[in-house]
């Protein structure tokens, strides 16, 4: 992808979205073993062969970041890691980008336990959704969760995602097709974007858990 929308960094506060890297392997394969429990529930696995469909294998490292990186130079995706105070904390990907009459891609997600709970994860999302559509050029930005992820779940919600319906048996997740709840916004509906809404709402939550911090 040959414009200003990729490759990028982008960052608020602690909280840097870049470019996942060759590089990255040591320090990604140590969050994820540390995460193994924390994230198996929830990580995508390959069903079973059919006679008709080929073998599909887990790729190594190095396969999945080429993979990713000629995905991103064709314009299908944008896959980040995420950075929380310089160190890797969880990985960020915008896939399944469509253009024509469409304009969407979908947002998929995961980060370190050791860090969850201190807003990495919207801010993460609040950036790569105003990326996608002030940079790229997307319509509609979609996330797609398992009705019983509550972690995940709560970041859409404090972001605004507005919930859609459920799609059954949507994705094979943890060894089984599982079904998934479809949570989207559009450009719309974010005409000062998403990481200005993710501000406030954590300006309005700070002020209601101290209510007499701003009495003079």
């Amino acid at each position: 992808m040959n414009s200003p929308s990729w490759p990028v960094e982008l960052a608020d506060g602690d909280v840097v979205l870049r470019p996942i890297r060759l590089r990255d392997q040591r320090a990604w394969r140590e969050v994820n073993r540390r995460n193994r429990d924390w994230l198996r529930p929830w990580e995508a696995t390959i069903p079973p062969p059919t006679p008709a469909g080929p073998v599909a294998h887990r790729p190594t490292y190095r396969q999945m970041v080429r993979h990713l990186r000629g995905e991103a130079n064709a314009g299908r995706m944008l896959p980040f890691v995420i950075e929380y105070q310089g160190q890797l904390a969880g990985q960020l990907t915008v896939a399944g980008i469509t253009w024509g009459s469409m304009c969407s891609g979908h947002i998929g997600y995961w980060v370190d336990e050791a860090v969850a709970g201190r807003g990495v994860m919207p801010t993460a999302v609040a950036l790569a959704v105003d990326h996608c559509f002030r940079s790229v050029g997307l319509h509609r930005v979609e996330v797609c969760i398992r009705p019983e992820n509550g972690p995940s779940r709560r970041v859409v919600e404090k972001l605004g995602f507005r919930e859609e319906g459920l799609r059954p048996r949507y994705l094979h997740i943890d060894g089984d097709w599982r079904d998934h709840l479809v949570f989207a916004l559009t450009a719309e509906e974010l005409p000062d974007g998403l990481l200005a809404r993710w501000h406030r709402e954590r300006s309005r939550q700070s002020g209601a858990a101290n209510p007499g911090s701003s009495r003079k």
